[in-house]
């Protein structure tokens, strides 16, 4: 858990009821909208019960990210054999998601609570799957010779990471096309 105040042992039921709470005003207001006082409202909590376990409201959303209530589905790279293939659908699914309703809100209000807590913007990172599942892709494509062994995976990442939140803040549609130039920019130009 992150940065939490000692204090006395919480109700589990008060626990979930804040995070759950917390996780459907951030979607519906996003995170410049949050306040505990919303939140202990509908959580039907006492601020001071928020305030003795999260000292913060990036705290609260952080917890929320790690808990899988905000951004539930881990955007995991799929593994067919095929690394810019597998890439540009894992690139697909997070622009799928941006283009939701709220989507794009959702994903600049964590950039925001990223700005204000490094845990949220590690857990956002760990979420869209940038940490571990892209570079464990990248590492297999460098084991199947389709990437050279001295391929810096961790930049790599980090530029199809900073790709998608470049979206986000741009509000810039992310079509098929765009994707796929991307995906040859960070892993080299397809052979043709």
């Amino acid at each position: 858990m992150s940065e939490h105040r000692q204090g006395p042992v919480r109700s589990e039921a008060a626990r979930a009821s804040i995070l759950g709470a917390t996780a459907t005003l951030f979607q519906t207001r996003g995170y410049d909208q949050l306040t505990m006082e919303g939140i202990a409202a509908e959580a039907g909590v006492s601020k001071q019960t928020i305030y003795r376990w999260w000292p913060s409201k990036s705290a609260l959303v952080s917890d929320c990210l790690l808990e899988g209530l905000i951004l539930p589905d881990r955007f995991n790279v799929p593994s067919t054999g095929d690394v810019r293939a597998d890439i540009l659908a894992w690139l697909q699914a997070i622009f799928r998601v941006l283009e939701q309703p709220g989507g794009e809100d959702l994903l600049r209000s964590l950039i925001a609570a990223a700005a204000e807590n490094v845990d949220v913007g590690r857990r956002l990172h760990e979420s869209l799957g940038a940490t571990s599942s892209v570079i464990n892709r990248l590492q297999e494509a460098v084991e199947a010779s389709q990437l050279q062994p001295d391929a810096p995976l961790a930049e790599m990442g980090e530029a199809l990471f900073g790709a998608v939140i470049l979206r986000a803040l741009s509000r810039s549609p992310a079509d098929t096309q765009a994707s796929a130039r991307l995906v040859d920019a960070v892993l080299g130009t397809a052979p043709r």
